[in-house]
């Protein structure tokens, strides 16, 4: 008898094949604008189907590992990754996934929306990125900390060009060391100090205890500077050189990447997920560190510059992760025969892959939001820009990161027996997965920060305009979705109006979570009709099955299942 063995499914190009990326840009850019981005993603796409799956596999399956000590016993915490997990920082830096937006060629050419390219680069870059796509973020968050103008020139001139650079071989990615064990994120309980010592640098003393890309040559570390008194606010952003070249501290003749004196590798975290990226326990002692502004004003809202871009990509990380992985279960179901078909007729299956094709494209228009309101902000200050990001940033995390999840399970599920078996790499989808809701703030911190944006800056109110507009927008297309946005927004003026006036009520504080979701759906519905209505016939159904499911709360499972082709 001859041994069956399932065909590998392998999905199509990421680019050529995902109608959504490209109607988006076709819209964000206008068609001279997509034309000329064209050629980059082309690019990137035929890398990601090609070296980066592989260099993907090859990372994850040799994971980081730390060396303590040298042959003489000589303290050398050296942190040894794979060969595919270099291959993705070559990639990174190659592919412009981190300089895209600070780059003038790219800028001249689409000015603000530099970074909806970025978003659509990262769309394909970072499901197959075996994570590479975290030290990617936080290299993004720590140049646009270091671009702020209160940062020392000599510093950012030092810092910059290499945090954005094209050429691998001058490129760099950074660290966020921001939590300590015993405040996670309760920041006003950090006990790391900073000590000035009078030459324009300072030295750090602490514990940091999830410190991710813990081999990235610098970082950005929160310390509270002796004598600047309690709470959170007072803490300052620092930039930490992670190895002897960079550190003046360093003794004459240490090897360039030996550990910068002062700062030392306690474990590596044997985590759930993300196993390609080194994350790491640092102890400070004394450490060489400069400043990222002056220490002597309140620096968390300055370091919230970093915290908003590493949550817009945190944001796509999730939406990216979800259309990937919808990507490889249709490629499974139309290898896989099942009760004499093939799954992919099944319509039961069917329906299953269409409402995941629905949660995705939603997914897809709330991260691609925040990032276009990203690149307004940055580019020409855009007021209105300003407001909404300040409330979308969150928003888009915690929604993203939640639907991410449990459409990781059902992708799992979706392959049966083989979506349990490790060396498929599939069960990989779930667990990597699950970091999304809970790095850069789990969903309660981010729907208490939303509450705050409310109750403190009116921060709901580009929400319920944007829906507002939206429900004239759809009054054409379908009088029963307009109704249904009507009668939504109503409901969030209400509840927004009871966490303004009172944003410490228990009932308040106990629902934030609630709020804050319906606030995420109810956003994105309104961006699912935007683009409707610009003539996406995509977009048209997915935000007819959007409000249904997500804020009527219907089955739409027969619906689903007769537009999965054209969803997906």
């Amino acid at each position: 008898m001859t041994r069956y063995v399932q065909p590998v499914p392998v999905p199509d190009d990421p680019y050529t094949s995902d109608g959504w990326l490209r109607s988006w840009l076709e819209r964000q850019l206008g068609p001279a604008g997509h034309a000329a981005a064209r050629d980059r993603l082309t690019d990137l796409a035929a890398d990601v189907v090609g070296p980066l799956r592989a260099a993907h596999a090859d990372a994850e399956a040799h994971p980081p590992t730390l060396v303590r000590y040298d042959p003489w016993g000589a303290r050398v915490d050296r942190i040894d990754t794979a060969a595919g997990w270099q291959a993705q920082r070559t990639a990174a830096a190659r592919h412009a996934v981190v300089a895209l937006p600070y780059l003038d060629g790219a800028r001249a050419t689409w000015g603000a929306a530099a970074r909806v390219v970025q978003h659509a680069l990262l769309h394909l870059y970072a499901p197959e990125s075996a994570t590479f796509s975290c030290p990617v973020a936080m290299a993004d968050g720590a140049a646009a900390l270091l671009a702020r103008p209160e940062v020392d020139p000599a510093v950012r001139d030092r810092w910059l060009p290499r945090l954005v650079a094209t050429d691998p071989a001058t490129a760099v990615v950074s660290g966020q060391w921001m939590t300590e064990s015993q405040g996670g994120s309760d920041l006003s309980r950090s006990t790391t100090t900073a000590r000035d010592v009078g030459d324009g640098s300072w030295r750090l003393t602490g514990e940091k205890w999830f410190c991710s890309a813990a081999d990235a040559p610098m970082a950005v570390a929160l310390a509270r500077p002796v004598g600047a008194g309690r709470g959170s606010r007072v803490l300052a952003p620092f930039l930490v050189p992670r190895y002897a070249a960079d550190s003046p501290l360093a003794a004459a003749g240490a090897p360039a990447d030996a550990p910068a004196p002062g700062v030392t590798v306690h474990r590596l975290k044997d985590k759930l997920g993300t196993r390609a990226l080194p994350t790491a326990e640092v102890g400070l002692r004394e450490a060489y560190a400069v400043p990222l502004g002056d220490p002597g004003q309140p620096g968390l809202a300055r370091a919230m510059t970093l915290v908003v871009v590493t949550r817009v990509h945190n944001a796509n990380a999730a939406a990216s992760g979800m259309r990937r992985g919808l990507a490889y279960a249709r490629a499974f179901a139309a290898a896989r025969q099942v009760a004499g078909g093939r799954l992919a007729d099944n319509p039961l299956h069917r329906a299953t892959l269409g409402a995941l094709a629905v949660d995705a494209a939603g997914a897809f228009v709330l991260a691609g939001h925040a990032f276009a309101l990203l690149g307004r902000v940055e580019v020409g200050a855009d007021p209105d820009a300003v407001a909404e990001l300040r409330v979308v940033a969150p928003l888009a995390k915690l929604a993203t990161g939640r639907w991410a999840v449990a459409s990781a399970a059902e992708y799992v599920e979706a392959f049966g027996g083989a979506g349990y078996v490790e060396d498929t790499g599939v069960p990989r989808l779930l667990r990597d997965a699950q970091v999304l809701p809970i790095w850069e703030g789990t969903t309660n911190v981010l729907a208490l920060d939303v509450l705050r944006a409310v109750s403190r800056e009116d921060a709901g109110g580009p929400v319920l305009r944007r829906l507002a507009a939206a429900v004239d927008l759809a009054r054409p297309l379908s009088p029963a979705l307009a109704d249904t946005l009507a009668a939504v927004a109503g409901e969030l003026t209400g509840v927004l109006a009871e966490v303004s006036a009172d944003p410490q009520a228990v009932a308040v504080v106990a629902g934030a979570r609630g709020v804050a979701l319906r606030m995420a759906c109810a956003l994105t519905a309104a961006l699912l009709v935007e683009h409707a209505v610009w003539g996406d016939e995509a977009a048209e159904v997915a935000a007819r099955l959007w409000v249904r499911r997500w804020l009527r709360h219907e089955d739409v499972s027969a619906d689903a299942h007769h537009h999965l082709d054209l969803l997906a």
